[in-house]
C-alpha cells in the first residue's frame, strides 16, 4: 500500500520514466473491481485523456497526482501501478491502462480497494484528496517541531499513539505500515496515551518520525512494497508481518504480534514499554 515514502518513490520514477509523453490510448475499468473506484464514468477517460501531454507527478500523502495537461490522473493507496517499456507484455487484468505514442504504458491494478481518479484540475471534491494536499508533509522542512507539536495540542489526549499518527488524516499518508517502525525507533508502545508522554519521549517521537520516513523514501521505499518497475523498496522494515517472529533488533527479546485498531501493530515489549 502506498504510504508516505512510496508515494515519494513513485513520484520521482513517474517523472524520470513517463514526463513530457503524449497519451495515444486509454483503457479504463478492462476488469470491473467492486472496490476500484473512479470520478464520474470511466468508459470517458478516453476522451479526457487523449492527446493530453504528461506533466509532474507529485506526491499527496497516500496519493500521487499526474498533471495531464489540464486534466490530472489521481492514483490512491490501493492502486498498484507499474511502467511497461515498449513490448512489455501487458497484464491480463487492470483497472486504467495508459499507453503512450512512444509504445510504453502505465498500468494500474486494483487488488483489495483504490482509486484511479481523471477529472479536471480542481474539479475532484474528495476529503481525503483535499487533506493531503492541504497538510503539510513530515518529509519537508516545513513539518517541524513546532507543527508537530500543534498536533499533539489539539488531539485527544486519551488517544493511543497509533491512533493519534494513522488517524483522521492529521498526518496524510502515514498509516499502519510506515508507524511500526516509527515507533519502535522511538522506543514507545503504539498503544501509550499521548497523556503519558513526557516531554522528552514528545521530542523523541518527532525525530524519530522524521527520520524513518526520510530513510524510508531516501532508500526507495519499503521492502514490503515495489516501486514503478515492480522493484521491492531498499528500506528493511524492523517491525512488520515480515519480520515479527525475528528477535527484537535492538534487545534479541520476542516480538508481539497483537490485533489493535482494526489491524495488527508489531512492538517489542522490552524496548517498547507500555506505560500509563
Amino acid at each position: 500500500m502506498l504510504e508516505i515514502p512510496e508515494s515519494r518513490v513513485l513520484s520521482v520514477q513517474l517523472n524520470k520514466t513517463v514526463k513530457g509523453k503524449i497519451i495515444k490510448s486509454v483503457t479504463a475499468n478492462k476488469s470491473p473491481h467492486r472496490f476500484a473506484f473512479y470520478a464520474g464514468d470511466p468508459e470517458g477517460y478516453g476522451n479526457l485523456l487523449k492527446g493530453k501531454r504528461i506533466g509532474e507527478a507529485k506526491p499527496a500523502g497516500g496519493m500521487v497526482e499526474i498533471e495531464a495537461g489540464d486534466m490530472r490522473i489521481l492514483l490512491s493507496d490501493g492502486a498498484t501501478t507499474r511502467f511497461l517499456a515498449k513490448g512489455e507484455k501487458v497484464p491480463a487484468k487492470h483497472q486504467l491502462l495508459i499507453g503512450f505514442e512512444d509504445r510504453t504504458a502505465l498500468v494500474c491494478s486494483v487488488q483489495m480497494y483504490g482509486g484511479v481518479w481523471v477529472f479536471r484540475e480542481g474539479t475532484f471534491d474528495n476529503e481525503y484528496y483535499a487533506g493531503a494536499r492541504g497538510k503539510i508533509s513530515p518529509l519537508s522542512d516545513s513539518f517541524d517541531e513546532k507543527y508537530f507539536g500543534s498536533l499533539l495540542g489539539a488531539a485527544k489526549q486519551t488517544l493511543s499513539l497509533k491512533a493519534f499518527l494513522a488517524t483522521e488524516q492529521r498526518i496524510p499518508g502515514l498509516g499502519n505500515g510506515v508507524l511500526q517502525d516509527i515507533l519502535f525507533n522511538a522506543g514507545l508502545n503504539p498503544k501509550r496515551k499521548l497523556k503519558s508522554l513526557k516531554e522528552k519521549e514528545k521530542k523523541e517521537l518527532f525525530r524519530s518520525l522524521k527520520e524513518t520516513l526520510a530513510e524510508m523514501a531516501d532508500k526507495g521505499g519499503r521492502d514490503m512494497e515495489k516501486d514503478l518497475l515492480g522493484k521491492p523498496g531498499g528500506y528493511r522494515t524492523l517491525m512488520s508481518s515480515r519480520t515479527h517472529k525475528n528477535p527484537c533488533p535492538k534487545c534479541g527479546g520476542e516480538i508481539r504480534k497483537e490485533a489493535y485498531m482494526g489491524g495488527s501493530v508489531y512492538y517489542c515489549p522490552a524496548c517498547q514499554p507500555l506505560e500509563e
